[in-house]
């Protein structure tokens, strides 16, 4: 199953797995963020908050498929905590995940569109950094179409850089697929993969740790990189 759910990375841009975190496992999780003053994100959770890392790699099913796509040279880059509350009149366009998050701001050819957003420095990088990322999204609760499910269009991590504008037209790639997981569930994805998310029409929240995996070193430093050798041995 692990290789199956790498062989759908690498060619459709993502893959869900069934559940493999537990209620208690997830309660623990919930109990370790503190999203009091958080109503749809929460930003750099893992620097603020090493436990929950520490709890999700104690899972030794999350740490088996952590293996099967990620080699030694990885490390934590990025870390958020979303929601999509009930009922949540909001939805997102279709975008790829193209910002990354840096220690400090340098004018270097290949890194564009600066931004200072609730004090942390935001920039997008060339397209490799981005295409030798993983992200891992955690379900702490179910998704489907009611609630704000990631609607994404595959293999299109496989075009690099798509303008998204105007004259963007859907139909001209992959049919596009609606990402139910369940709670406990893990989504792999591709950050270049185009995704977009609809209103919510349930009484149900959308919950999900949002973790990203990179190999690449940058000039300017990752915010919130953290090396895991002592967590996957």
């Amino acid at each position: 199953m692990l290789l199956t759910y790498k062989t759908e990375l690498i060619n459709k841009g993502f893959a869900i797995t069934k559940p493999i975190f537990s209620d208690e496992e997830l309660k623990h999780l919930s109990s370790n963020i503190d999203n009091s003053n958080t109503l749809y994100a929460k930003r750099q959770l893992i620097k603020t908050n090493l436990e929950v890392l520490k709890l999700i790699f104690n899972n030794s099913s999350f740490k088996k498929l952590y293996k099967s796509v990620c080699d030694n040279s990885y490390f934590l880059s990025k870390s958020i905590y979303f929601n999509k509350p009930k009922k949540s009149n909001w939805f997102v366009n279709y975008h790829q995940d193209m910002s990354i998050s840096v220690k400090e701001k340098l004018e270097l050819e290949g890194y564009s569109k600066w931004t200072l957003k609730d004090g942390q420095l935001g920039v997008i990088p060339p397209v490799d950094i981005v295409s030798n990322t993983i992200t891992f999204r955690i379900h702490l609760d179910d998704t489907n179409a009611t609630n704000g499910a990631l609607r994404v269009i595959p293999k299109s991590h496989k075009l690099g850089i798509i303008r998204v504008d105007e004259n963007f037209n859907k139909s001209q790639f992959e049919t596009e697929e609606l990402c139910n997981v369940e709670k406990g569930g893990v989504m792999l994805m591709s950050p270049l993969l185009l995704h977009a998310s609809d209103k919510s029409t349930s009484d149900y929240d959308r919950r999900v740790i949002q973790l990203e995996f990179c190999n690449q070193d940058i000039p300017m430093g990752w915010l919130e990189k953290k090396e895991l050798s002592n967590l996957i041995a």
